[in-house]
């Protein structure tokens, strides 16, 4: 997938990305200090609010001017700093492919927006390309001197070889230096599964969130007769006469595949964000407000 950068992101579309920002479910605790503002209450110096006192609090922070005047016990709550790095797993086996345009492309152009916004808000941010494993790598870092650098290396995915998501997300959860917020891109098209792969995400403390990307033409194929069709990742052909009954069966199992994801994903607290090719690009990152953006 050769290609610039204008190709990935307009300027147009990079002045809208530029009044977002990240949004996640679960305090971060980073290995450097952050420049992201929590809401969590902390230890820095700068107040945010009143509370009441509760069993197991921190007698240290009980505002004693409140108690002599009510004879309540309240705590004094604060804001701290919090270092987010987002982690961009982008699926780029060969099913990755499919579709016009390419899931591949589409998954890029989703992964250099949402880190032009880690970027543009201090966060660091780092990539992997998932295959059979994690086969590549842009290590977090941090600030807008690495936005060109982010999208250079977006620009040069290529979708080839087969999937492994159980191996490769375990294995990038075992590596990774600290938790944080991890966004997989992925049509989920592994044999073998996902779920124990998200499952030491989870263990290690990620924040996790599913793209579950679609092309269009897997959701309602177009096919008639007799067809030939090849895996994209194995190279196995299957002949079979497409009818009725054919595409009934297939919608039948695509949709109890999605449920099974969207199930898995909601049980486990995984966001689970179902999206096609053909939505675009600003468009997406509307519907994730709220989600995934504020």
């Amino acid at each position: 997938m050769q290609e610039t950068r204008t190709q990935l992101l307009t300027p147009q579309f990079l002045e809208q990305l530029e009044r977002l920002s990240l949004l996640t479910r679960r305090p971060m605790r980073g290995w450097a200090a952050g420049e992201r503002r929590s809401r969590r209450p902390g230890h820095s110096v700068e107040f945010l609010d009143y509370r009441a006192y509760g069993i197991g609090d921190d007698l240290r922070y009980v505002d004693w001017n409140i108690f002599a005047r009510t004879d309540r016990m309240h705590v004094k709550l604060f804001i701290d700093d919090e270092d987010l790095c987002l982690h961009l797993l982008v699926d780029a086996s060969a099913s990755m492919n499919w579709g016009a345009p390419a899931k591949l492309h589409w998954a890029a152009q989703l992964a250099a927006a949402l880190g032009f916004i880690g970027l543009t808000s201090h966060e660091r941010v780092g990539v992997a390309v998932l295959r059979e494993r994690v086969a590549d790598g842009w290590p977090p870092v941090r600030g807008r001197s690495q936005i060109t650098p982010l999208l250079d290396f977006l620009t040069k995915l290529e979708g080839v070889g087969n999937t492994d998501l159980n191996q490769s997300l375990a294995g990038y959860a075992e590596r990774a230096r600290g938790p944080g917020l991890v966004v997989l891109i992925s049509d989920l098209l592994d044999p073998a599964g996902y779920e124990t792969g998200l499952r030491a995400l989870l263990e290690r403390r990620f924040d996790v969130h599913v793209i579950h990307v679609l092309s269009p033409d897997e959701l309602e194929p177009e096919l008639d007769g007799d067809v030939r069709l090849i895996d994209h990742e194995t190279g196995e052909a299957l002949e079979l006469s497409v009818d009725r009954a054919a595409l009934d069966d297939y919608k039948q199992r695509l949709q109890q595949f999605l449920e099974r994801a969207e199930t898995f994903c909601k049980t486990h607290e995984v966001g689970y964000h179902r999206l096609t090719t053909d939505v675009p690009m600003h468009a997406v990152c509307g519907m994730l407000r709220g989600r995934l953006l504020e």
